[in-house]
């Protein structure tokens, strides 16, 4: 009787990296909590770059090191919108952007940013996790 083959090994597997901005450590908890590591086995895996400060986001994406960005639309002093705002006018290519918006009626300000999708705070694991698989 012969021995099941295995599939890739997890050194073939892609890892992409995800930047979490928020001013709020809890936030960023929350998002990485939801998410994992992994969304699904056909999808690649997640690392994490946790970024408190507006500068720090810059900074990540100069280093060229984020695949895809969830910026806090409640972050202060700057919110995650003006910060999508930004990324998509200077970037290019520009990662996915997620804005995490507390109120529905802040989702015109999430289009206006130009992000590519927006998920509600307090973070719903489920409707987050659907929402990064099909950004992904």
């Amino acid at each position: 009787m012969s021995q099941p083959t295995e599939s890739a090994s997890d050194t073939d597997r892609v890892t992409l990296r995800v930047l979490v901005y928020s001013d709020n450590a809890r936030t960023r908890a929350q998002v990485i909590g939801a998410l994992g590591t992994s969304l699904h086995p056909d999808l690649p895996d997640l690392d994490y770059v946790e970024v408190a400060t507006e500068p720090m986001v810059f900074t990540q994406l100069d280093a060229h090191a984020i695949d895809i960005a969830i910026l806090d639309g409640e972050a202060t002093p700057v919110g995650g919108m003006g910060v999508a705002k930004q990324i998509r006018d200077e970037y290019d290519p520009c990662p996915p952007l997620v804005v995490l918006i507390a109120r529905e009626a802040d989702r015109w300000l999430a289009d206006w940013s130009r992000a590519d999708a927006t998920a509600k705070l307090p973070i719903d694991p489920i409707a987050l996790s659907q929402i990064m698989s099909k950004l992904l």
